[in-house]
């Protein structure tokens, strides 16, 4: 005789969940999954980029019945996936410059619907380097024009790909190859850089969304929730990089649940240019737990610690706290 397991962990960071029902299954946790960037790509130990792409990209697989052509931006992403003449991706994939893939992508959803075929969706692909430098022109445009893609940026916080140089999404003090901690303010300067998912919502788009990869279930909600909207949409998912950022590479989920746990690093929902959902904080904790673990904010904890930066950086994550309203209700 069956008899049906409860399971009460539902609310925890577990990946499988193999005991609910299957309706209530991480994507990731189905055998069904069409492990669209399979195995045998290139990526660093612990690569944060790489879990992002699979669950974003098997998520949205599953929206839309398997019907999905990915563009990709020149980074990170396209070189480990795809070394001439491998690929590891098991869907239609094209591989645009650095800064057009908003424009190729938008070319490919009016050629599906000039052809007929409105079933088919289409998602751009590109690090922060290809979206919030030089993909932002094209990136603006598709926001602008309203074009039917969806957008996902994968953010590790700088041109990983090419050295480590700065981006305008690396956060203040970080040291880079072009921010080296030299000088009184050693490291990425403050006061500069661009808020893509802000920028996203100020052109009034249908859905804009933060995540990270430390949160599975809520990633693969945003990404179908994407899906199910036409328009231009926009997900802005946090990937800590092990080799940019002087991580270890078993700590990237430790990393990115830190990122939202500080307040560094916002999660939430937001349609037509209003935040609708935020992801609260159950645990709030210091910036110094994140900073600490990563070598490109070493100069930071030296023999005279940099305490003005780092408080300068606690109040960034305050700040972040108190605009969106991050912290569960009885939280610390």
């Amino acid at each position: 005789m069956d008899q049906q397991v409860k399971f009460y962990q539902t609310g925890t960071f577990t990946v499988g969940n193999r005991l609910l029902a299957p309706e209530q299954r991480a994507v990731q946790a189905d055998m069904a999954r069409t492990n669209s960037l399979n195995s045998g790509h290139r990526a660093c130990q612990g690569c944060g980029e790489a879990l992002g792409a699979r669950y974003a990209i098997d998520a949205a697989m599953r929206a839309c019945d398997n019907q999905l052509i990915a563009v990709n931006a020149t980074g990170c992403l396209e070189v480990f996936s795809t070394p001439y003449p491998e690929t590891s991706w098991q869907i239609p994939w094209i591989h645009s410059l650095f800064g057009n893939t908003a424009a190729v992508a938008t070319g490919i959803a009016a050629a599906m619907r000039v052809k007929g075929r409105k079933n088919v969706r289409v998602i751009a692909q590109g690090g922060d380097g290809g979206t919030t430098d030089i993909g932002f022109g094209c990136l603006s445009g598709m926001f602008e024009r309203n074009d039917d893609v969806l957008y996902i940026c994968y953010d590790n916080e700088a041109y990983m790909n090419t050295g480590v140089q700065r981006s305008s999404a690396t956060p203040p003090a970080a040291r880079t190859a072009t921010t080296m901690p030299l000088g009184p303010e050693p490291g990425n300067v403050f006061g500069q850089g661009k808020n893509v998912p802000r920028i996203a919502m100020a052109h009034g788009i249908p859905y804009v969304a933060t995540a990270t990869v430390a949160d599975l279930r809520d990633l693969e909600h945003k990404v179908t929730k994407a899906m199910s909207i036409r328009g231009a949409r926009y997900i802005h998912i946090f990937v800590p990089c092990p080799l940019g950022w002087g991580a270890a590479s078993h700590d990237t989920i430790k990393l990115a649940r830190l990122a939202h746990e500080t307040g560094m690093f916002p999660v939430y929902e937001a349609e037509h240019g209003e935040v609708t959902r935020v992801s609260k904080i159950r645990r709030r904790v210091p910036v110094e737990d994140y900073l600490k673990l990563q070598r490109h904010y070493a100069h930071l904890f030296g023999k005279r610690p940099m305490v003005e930066t780092i408080a300068r950086i606690q109040a960034m994550a305050d700040l972040n706290i108190r605009k969106y309203g991050l912290l569960e209700e009885g939280a610390n």
